[in-house]
Order: structure tokens, then sequence, then C-alpha cells
């Protein structure tokens, strides 16, 4: 019988987190069940009646709070991050708290660490069917500056970086919110939306970090692609967010360089990178992932996208405003 698993979650009741700790502690318990630790700062989780899940309140900011967090732990998935802020705040949680929280682990003599990373920290250029390894460090925001700066640490420490794209479904506040905004501030299809994009399900990502955390054993300092494994059509995106959220579709076609004409793109930097995810490939090699936990998505994309439609039309009623795409 193989060992029963104690995993500390930080960010467990965040986007990707929830639903980590939803299939973690689901169905009966029984004694291979994982042991399960929360580290919680604002978000009271609800929490099965199993008994296998613990809380502990604690804060990435504040190293004191982790003291013995680690403890009786045999591995760490570390999927707190702080998106958007300050770049002194974006430190303090992203790379100051990663540095805490891995301390705390060795001090416990943790050493399988999973960390949920993010695509951003590469320059912004095109990436087709890109390698883990191949694409050129170059974070643009203090966001992912500082996510780079703490995935490296992980790394260092013998840990396991995964690197989504883009992450949709329920919870989603950041991805199709932002398309919505673009959408709505430049209806046009640019350059037919036919630029290739990386993007996986919240469903399928947590199926990926769940079972990392159950292997027996784990690829050390070492970065996976995680996304669907093939690329999907920014039109193919484009068109699915607008059928399931009842959104009338772009009209007409412009060019790559007509839209950074139009959107002021061609003035400021930051825009430019917002266009460019839309109109550039981004798409990045995953099947090492797929391959080492013998898994694939559990639907095609069209499908998968639909089960969260009813969740994203209830956010976007409550919006009022938003930014045009969102900077990680």
């Amino acid at each position: 019988m193989a060992p029963t698993r104690r995993i500390l979650i930080t960010g467990g009741t965040g986007f990707v987190g929830s639903h980590v700790t939803g299939l973690l502690s689901a169905g009966p318990a029984a004694l291979d069940s994982p042991q399960l630790r929360l580290l919680v700062h604002h978000r009271p989780p609800a929490l099965d009646d199993t008994g296998r899940v613990e809380v502990r309140h604690g804060s990435l900011r504040d190293p004191r709070s982790l003291r013995g967090v680690c403890d009786g732990v045999d591995t760490v998935l570390h999927l707190a991050s702080l998106i958007g802020g300050s770049p002194a705040d974006c430190a303090a949680v992203n790379d100051a708290g990663t540095e805490a929280l891995l301390a705390e682990a060795a001090r416990a003599g943790v050493e399988r660490i999973v960390q949920l990373g993010t695509t951003a920290v590469y320059r912004d250029e095109p990436h087709t069917g890109a390698r883990e390894g191949e694409p050129e460090l170059g974070p643009s925001s203090p966001t992912s500056v500082s996510r780079l700066a703490g995935e490296q640490r992980v790394l260092a420490a013998g840990g396991l970086v995964l690197r989504p794209h883009l992450v949709y479904g329920p919870g989603d506040v950041w991805v199709v919110p932002a398309l919505v905004d673009f959408l709505t501030a430049f209806p046009h299809w640019i350059d037919g939306g036919r630029a290739r994009t990386s993007v996986i399900g919240v469903h399928d990502l947590a199926r990926v970090v769940a079972a990392l955390a159950l292997r027996p054993e784990l690829p050390r300092g070492a970065v996976l692609h995680a996304a669907r494994p093939e690329p999907v059509r920014v039109r193919d995106l484009v068109e699915a967010v607008c059928r399931e959220l009842r959104l009338p579709p772009p009209e007409g076609e412009v060019s790559r360089a007509r839209a950074a004409a139009l959107t002021g793109a061609d003035r400021d930097s930051l825009v430019r990178r917002r266009l460019s995810l839309l109109a550039v490939d981004h798409w990045y090699d995953s099947s090492r992932l797929w391959q080492l936990l013998d898994m694939a998505p559990t639907s095609d994309f069209a499908r998968d996208f639909a089960v969260g439609a009813t969740w994203y039309r209830s956010l976007l009623a409550r919006r009022t405003e938003g930014e045009l795409f969102t900077t990680r």
C-alpha cells in the first residue's frame, strides 16, 4: 500500500487551488487518502467533514506566520501568487514569500515541491510549439518579474514548476473577463484570428496538479508546460467566448499593424503586450507533462469551455468596468 500523502497547499482557496483541494479531498475517507493542510490568509475555506483538511492561518508576507507550517508534510503545492499590485507588494509575496516558504520546507525536511508558475516569465515574442527551456526569459510586469524570481528559487531547491499560459474556467477573473474587455473596446478580427495560443481548463489543470502531488516520484529542478496538447486558434477561443457568453462576435478584419495603430499599441509597451496575446502565436509543447502522467484532457476545448459558461455570465453581469487585458 502506498504511504499516505501529507500535503501542504498554499493558495488552496484560490482559482486553481480550490479545484485542487476539492479533488484531493473528494471521495470517501480511506487509510491512503491524502491529508491536506491549507495555508489560509483571508478567505475561509469550505471544509469537508472527513477530517482530512487542516487549516493553518498565515501569510507569505509574514515569514514568522509560516513557522511550523511544513512540519509533518511530505509535499508542498505552492499555488499562491499575487497578480497585480506594486512592484514591492509583488516581490514581497511572489519572491520573498516563496523564499520564506522554502526555508520552512527545508527546515522540516520537505523535498517534494510543486509550484504553479506562468509562461508570462518568457520574453514577449512568437512562441510556436516551444519546449521547456527554449523560450528566452524576459518578464515585462512586476507580477511576472517577481513570479520568475520565486520560480527560480523553487527550481534551485529541486522543486517542479508548472507553467500554464491561459487558464479558463469557473473562478477565472483574469483571462476571459479581460478578453471580453478587449472585444468590447476593439470588436474586430486581427489577422483573421489565425494566431494560435495555449490554453487549459482549470479542471484539467487541477487534475494535473493533484496527480503530481500523489506520484511516488517527481522530476527535480524541472519546468513543465501545462496546456492542452494542441493549441487553440484565437478565432476559436473568441468564438467560444462570444457563443457561451452571448456576446456579438467581432466584425471585419484588420492587420496587426493596423490594430496596433488604432489601439495605441505602437506607443505603449503594455498595450502592445496585450495585443500580441491575440495576434501572435503563444503556444507551448506540453507533451512531457501528459506523457509523465499518462493522462489527457477530459474533453475537447469547446465542450470544456462551455462548462464554465454559466459562471462567466454571472461574473460579467456583476462587473461594471475592467482592464483591456490583464498584464501578467
